[in-house]
């Protein structure tokens, strides 16, 4: 089945595909097909939301919109009149993914594996949600239904067994991780070719998941530096990470094959890969010692607090056991826990502010009055000498280990991503210095803060983006001054559609 409309975009996304080890490893040779985009066409960093929130960065790119407007940074957040963050679903996006512009213009849109988006009602096109995906924030569903059970048929289940809120912060059999990976990244290439085949299409949009879960637990444990600082080392765990990034390179090569000259190919991502040193797990001890998370006032006979049953529970279990516990939780089952256990001994009449649920980034909420059901700190200027007295804090911070800052930045959400859904966003977060591990914190006014990590992932996000294009209107050449933000208008105005007035971002004229 062949068009020839010269419009035509194949947007490929790399979830957690790193820019750095993309640009090294394919001057060396293993990647010849993005080495081959990158050369023929045009390559660029791009700023990116990463660098506060690290899982908005899908939601942004695909509403061309940041998350104050979108509202979208997380599998579990706070939402205006609810104490307590939870699962979000639909309705939590406050705007559509660019690709309903382009269906509502008549545009044949073919999507395969969106991160963290949601069906649209109605869409005319095809819509396959969670086939291989890292982190469902959905189900496993396409629209035409019919679709989903003819990929069965022809395709067989998803190589990769496990899923990131399934599996939690659980550690998988890397050899047997490794081989699904690179499984799943040839199934994804031949599912791709055959809907380009069966399915007619002006957009295609795909992103391979498989990145992900590999910079988590395939990055070097040794390597302290991010990979656009220092070259990875050679040891088995690195070559492990190649032969993914090798397998995905391959199968966008199988795609490539199906796209002639006319068709414009984009391959982007959102963040890259770095070593897993942060301390969100110490920033409940900070809250705490620093009085801002208040204790329950329950007391045992000695006078001290008395915790709940739960937390005791978990107390009288070694960290390992219960990381071994909790990968054998049903995920539902266990995320309710973990919410009623960090909950369980607070009091919210004086708690001021509390940690939010993350695994990067130190994310804080302000007990609101008039926001949160318990909340207890004024609007206005309580709440402004809240937010500055806990930034203060946390800027005193001291890794142990190094005798440096631990904390890099404080952001201000209100200062960094204003808009109508910035009340189910943090209030304030904290971007840790990741130079060194991070198992202590220590202040004057907190002392010392210790708590093991229950997660063994040697990498984690890294805020670095790029976009690579090749295709008749792709320059040749870098990127200047792009941010992930601008795919989206950009795309809508290359099939000639203005993009709407509530997008952030700007056109990138260098694919006009």
């Amino acid at each position: 089945m062949v068009y020839n409309s010269s419009a035509r975009i194949v947007l490929i996304g790399l979830d957690m595909g790193d820019a750095a080890l993309i640009k090294e490893w394919g001057r060396q040779g293993y990647l010849p097909t993005l080495q081959s985009i990158i050369s023929e066409g045009m390559w660029g960093n791009l700023e990116t939301t990463a660098q506060a929130l690290h899982t908005s960065t899908w939601p942004t790119l695909f509403t061309g919109t940041l998350p104050g407007k979108h509202g979208v940074y997380y599998p579990y957040q706070p939402c205006p009149a609810e104490q307590l963050a939870r699962h979000i679903g639909p309705e939590q996006y406050g705007e559509h993914p660019f690709w309903k512009s382009l269906d509502d213009a008549g545009k044949r849109c073919v999507i395969l594996d969106a991160p963290e988006t949601f069906p649209i009602p109605g869409f005319r096109g095809v819509q396959i949600f969670e086939w291989g995906t890292w982190a469902w924030y959905w189900k496993r569903m396409a629209t035409p239904v019919e679709i989903e059970r003819e990929l069965a048929d022809r395709f067989g289940r998803y190589p990769l067994k496990l899923e990131a809120k399934r599996l939690g912060l659980g550690m998988p059999k890397l050899d047997h991780l490794r081989k699904q990976l690179i499984a799943s990244a040839s199934q994804k290439a031949k599912i791709t070719k055959w809907l380009m085949e069966s399915c007619p299409w002006d957009l295609l949009l795909i992103v391979f998941a498989e990145l992900h879960p590999a910079g988590h637990y395939f990055w070097p444990r040794n390597t302290r530096a991010h990979s656009a600082e220092m070259p990875a080392p050679a040891d088995s765990s690195v070559s492990d990470l190649r032969d993914i990034y090798i397998a995905v390179d391959t199968a966008i090569g199988e795609i490539l094959k199906k796209c002639g000259e006319e068709i414009t190919v984009l391959v982007t991502s959102g963040d890259g890969v770095g070593p897993n040193h942060c301390a969100w797990h110490l920033l409940p001890g900070v809250l705490s010692r620093s009085g801002f998370t208040a204790p329950s006032h329950t007391s045992s006979d000695n006078g001290r607090p008395r915790k709940a049953f739960l937390s005791r529970l978990r107390d009288a279990v070694s960290p390992r056991l219960r990381s071994t516990i909790s990968a054998r939780l049903p995920w539902q089952l266990r995320d309710r826990l973990v919410a009623e256990i960090s909950t369980a001994n607070v009091d919210w009449t004086r708690t001021r502010a509390f940690p939010l649920p993350t695994d990067l980034e130190g994310c804080i909420r302000v007990n609101l009055r008039g926001r949160e059901p318990h909340g207890v700190v004024e609007p206005g200027s309580e709440y402004e000498e809240v937010c500055s007295e806990l930034t203060e804090i946390l800027k005193k911070l001291v890794n142990p280990a190094t005798g440096r800052t631990a904390v890099r930045h404080v952001w201000r959400i209100d200062d960094l991503f204003p808009g109508k859904r910035r009340g189910h966003l943090p209030d304030l977060i904290v971007a840790w210095n990741d130079e060194a591990e991070i198992r202590e914190l220590y202040s004057d006014r907190t002392g010392v803060v210790s708590e093991p990590s229950v997660d063994p992932r040697t990498g984690t996000h890294h805020p670095l983006s790029f976009m690579a294009a090749r295709g008749p209107r792709a320059r040749r050449g870098k990127i200047e001054r792009g941010h992930i933000v601008d795919i989206a208008p950009t795309i809508l105005s290359h099939f000639g559609i203005q993009p709407p007035a509530q997008m952030d971002g700007q056109v990138l004229g260098a694919l006009q």
